[in-house]
């Protein structure tokens, strides 16, 4: 039977000084607590189903989504063995290339902002004269991406003769394998942009950090640096919102072709 509120509260004198008028009197409470017992305490064993079902929900979703990052992480480990293992002699010869073109360091290290904002040593094949980042301040007018958030120049003076082929193909991001090992990145993934360019990111544009950047994105084999930042995070967002295993898979087969045609590399 159904019981309106005016039901489920005893009736009492409404004459005046009564103690109703300042709330139930210890009676009227023990009255509506009965009431109240009446109403649901039948219920019990069907709210006790009830949080059986959402319990039994969310410990099924936490283990589907636990499954696939384990997989996700398990495959990063895997192939970033191989391909360090199988690409050591071409690391071997772009090392001593670089060497001889300059006798400057081999290896760029950078400092890269990764999922949540965590900042990470970031390195690549230099690709660029040693003093590269002292004059990027002197070429800002000449930004191909005019958005200010990014720094693409198509015939960058910084870039060295050997550097032209390594960025071509991408081999110069190839030591970024050490990052996929270490769980720093992921195979695929928003590329992991640098601090400076964080600053100036919006609310939106944040998103980018919500999963582990990687060494390939939706962007990077869709034209890479042709592609303006707004339509990068775009992508990235697009990619964060529907993320899967084998979306990873296509993105990653796609790479290669990508880096053959070499669109947008410079």
């Amino acid at each position: 039977m159904h019981l309106s509120c005016r039901d489920a509260m005893p009736q009492t004198s409404s004459a005046p000084n009564s103690p109703q008028q300042n709330g139930p009197t210890q009676q009227g409470r023990l009255d509506l607590i009965e009431v109240l017992y009446r109403r649901y305490g039948a219920a019990s064993a069907d709210s006790l189903s009830m949080r059986w079902k959402y319990w039994r929900k969310k410990y099924l979703w936490k283990l589907v989504v636990g499954s696939a990052t384990l997989t996700k992480r398990l495959l990063d480990i895997v192939v970033a063995v191989v391909m360090l293992i199988l690409l050591f002699p071409l690391f071997l010869g772009v090392a001593i290339a670089i060497k001889l073109t300059d006798r400057g360091p081999i290896l760029f290290w950078q400092s890269r902002v990764g999922q949540w904002g965590h900042e990470f040593p970031f390195p690549k094949f230099r690709s660029m004269v040693t003093n590269a980042e002292a004059l990027k301040d002197k070429l800002l007018a000449m930004n191909d991406h005019q958005n200010g958030v990014t720094f693409k120049m198509k015939k960058d003076p910084r870039i060295t003769w050997i550097g032209r082929i390594i960025r071509k193909a991408s081999i110069d991001e190839l030591p970024q394998l050490w990052c996929v090992l270490n769980g720093q990145m992921s195979l695929v993934g928003p590329r992991p942009p640098v601090p400076r360019e964080v600053a100036l990111y919006t609310l939106r544009d944040r998103r980018r950090l919500d999963v582990k950047p990687g060494l390939t994105c939706i962007w990077q084999v869709s034209g890479r640096g042709d592609i303006p930042f707004p339509q990068q995070v775009e992508l990235d967002v697009q990619y964060i919102e529907s993320q899967s295993l084998w979306l990873d898979i296509v993105l990653l087969l796609k790479t290669a072709p990508a880096i053959l045609i070499g669109k947008g590399a410079y």
